[in-house]
């Protein structure tokens, strides 16, 4: 049996524009709807403070702790939530070097966990989008699995949900869910926004969730939006357009036993045949 208590997930589908502090103040409104609708964990989109470009991150970067890491943990504090907060151009102290970096804060507003975007959007389609955060982002190079009173949660950023070993490594490790705050944009939304959701929740038989900004269409770099969960059989249970909204679900281990027990691919896997890619994960 899983070893996680139901809760309410929330994805806050946030409008973002040019004025940080207008974001951030924007974003703690959203993430105060969210709790008082019963929400226990809620999830802020990928660059909730900044609008996402590479000429952008530079300008909008902050050390952590910072300005807006502080405004995350007050109102993980005030709301009285598991707060996933998004993403937001960190510049590193001491090195200067840039990242787009998650931070998570428990309802207490601790800070419980940091993910640096592993993998870099770079990416170049031709006649349709060329995108390198690579130009001015640093990569991080730690794997990220926060522990709540709910359950383990794996965390990664956009580009990382094209790498399935992030979420197998997650999965083996006792994660119940996969998060991702995300701003897939017109190109690659249509294409694998949900079918990566859905992949990774059935290849693994877990909680799939990918929470996006609202579209802005007179931005340089337009959103797909549709934030998503997924339930570990690979089934869409919540989703929205485009607009900015709150995506909610109930996430429910019986759901995971019996997707588990009902085809157990999870114990039926073949590691004297091929390797498990968790094996050489410490944590």
């Amino acid at each position: 049996m899983s070893t996680f208590k139901p809760f309410k997930l929330a994805l806050v589908q946030l409008a973002v524009g040019a004025d940080k502090q207008k974001n951030v103040a924007h974003a703690r409104e959203k993430v105060l709807e969210a709790s008082k609708a019963g929400a226990n964990v809620v999830v802020l989109p990928e660059c909730f403070n900044s609008p996402y470009g590479t000429h952008h991150f530079p300008e909008y970067a902050e050390t952590i702790p910072g300005t807006t890491v502080s405004a995350l943990a007050d109102m993980a504090k005030q709301a009285k939530v598991y707060l996933i907060g998004g993403s937001i151009p960190e510049r590193e102290s001491g090195s200067d070097k840039l990242y787009n970096t998650c931070t998570i804060y428990n309802p207490k507003g601790e800070m419980i966990g940091k993910h640096r975007k592993v993998h870099l959007f770079d990416i170049d389609v031709p006649g349709k989008i060329r995108f390198q955060e690579s130009e001015t982002l640093s990569a991080g190079n730690t794997l990220t699995h926060v522990e709540t009173e709910y359950g383990k949660l794996g965390i990664g950023i956009c580009y990382d949900i094209r790498f399935p070993e992030i979420t197998m490594i997650a999965a083996r490790k006792g994660c119940i869910a996969m998060i991702y705050p995300a701003a897939f944009n017109m190109t690659t939304g249509p294409m694998h926004w949900e079918l990566l959701q859905r992949a990774r929740a059935v290849d693994n038989q877990m909680y799939v969730a990918a929470c996006s900004p609202a579209r802005d269409t007179s931005a340089g770099y337009v959103a797909w939006g549709h934030s998503t969960i997924v339930d570990p059989s690979g089934g869409v249970i919540a989703t929205t357009e485009d607009a900015e909204d709150i995506v909610y679900a109930d996430i429910d281990p019986s759901v995971l036993d019996s997707a588990r027990k009902g085809i157990p691919t999870y114990t039926q896997r073949r590691f004297d045949v091929y390797r498990d890619v968790s094996a050489d994960i410490k944590e």
